[in-house]
């Protein structure tokens, strides 16, 4: 008998990052020493510029920002960190060589979490540093918690719909192979009534097991909703998807559920998806790949139903 119980959700540890921007070489090899033998990594930025496009791409856990520097400053900097959805909640603490009680109040009045004047003492930084870490620390946690459905671990509705726009972009940029996947629990009603909750949680709890087993690292395990749970699989062609979802289909049917060991919980999948960027539109996606699914429920139930992103195949799905 094969034992199903909740995926535990557990997100690997990151080790910190620090970005620094400041103009002065001097500070960037003194705290680059520093804070490496803390244990974390430190990425530089010579100016405003560099520093936002380092921010926006490494998504640091602490940013150390000079105020006085040459082109752009760090309060313009500071205001655009935080005017930045990305980046808005990174903490920030402002460096400055100056004791001015109006640049302390700038800086906290446009988010920063602290302020050190220069020259500072390299330990009450480190200090300083780490309490801006713990800061991240809880953010990033409440942040991924957000994205977390509670009953089986995967992603939730929320964080499917930011994310399957950026691999429809990323897929329209690229000329990229995508494909979606939904899955859906056959009379899933039925088992509620007839074995109680409990079974149906289990149920539930199974095929995210299964979608966590199968995947691979970069396919992204949603649940959609109820019942339904969507499968996002970047890089991967339609005919390939097939083969991934065949995988959790059978491996479903195969279950034995302890509290109903005679019937046995079965899915069907829907999936859409291109060899390279067709260039449609999310929503429209995801009405491909709920027709494709209607019609495998339609067609019996228990089956894999695939239908390829071009013109022509969609004009006969449609």
């Amino acid at each position: 008998m094969q034992s199903v119980a909740a995926p535990p959700f557990s997100p690997e540890e990151m080790k910190p990052v620090a970005l620094l921007i400041d103009d002065s070489p001097d500070v960037h090899k003194l705290l680059g020493m520093r804070l490496r033998s803390e244990g974390i990594d430190v990425l530089s930025a010579g100016s405003g510029a560099e520093g936002l496009r380092l921010a926006r791409e490494a998504l640091p856990s602490v940013v150390l920002l000079d105020i006085d520097m040459p082109g752009m400053d760090g309060f313009e900097v500071l205001r655009t960190l935080k005017d930045t959805d990305s980046t808005l909640h990174v903490p920030v603490i402002m460096l400055s060589g100056l004791h001015s009680p109006h640049d302390k109040v700038t800086a906290f009045d446009l988010g920063a979490v602290d302020f050190i004047t220069k020259p500072f003492d390299v330990t009450e930084l480190r200090v300083r540093v780490r309490s801006a870490l713990r800061v991240s620390h809880l953010l990033r946690m409440l942040s991924q918690r957000a994205q977390i459905d509670g009953l089986t671990g995967l992603y939730n509705r929320a964080h499917f719909d930011r994310r399957w726009e950026e691999e429809v972009a990323a897929t329209g940029r690229h000329q990229r192979p995508l494909s979606l996947a939904l899955f859906d629990l056959d009379h899933f009603k039925s088992v509620n009534d007839t074995y109680g909750h409990p079974a149906g949680d289990a149920a539930i709890q199974g095929l995210a097991k299964l979608l966590l087993r199968e995947c691979r690292t970069t396919d992204v395990a949603c649940r959609y909703g109820g019942e339904e749970f969507a499968l996002i699989m970047p890089e991967t062609a339609p005919q390939d998807a097939v083969g991934v979802c065949e995988r959790v289909r059978e491996a479903l049917s195969a279950i034995t559920w302890p509290r109903h060991p005679e019937r046995a919980v079965t899915c069907s999948v829907g999936i859409a998806g291109c060899a390279g960027g067709p260039g449609l539109a999310a929503d429209r996606w995801l009405e491909v790949v709920d027709r494709t699914l209607y019609r495998a429920k339609k067609e019996g139930r228990n089956r894999v139903l695939c239908t390829p992103i071009d013109g022509h195949s969609l004009a006969k799905a449609g």
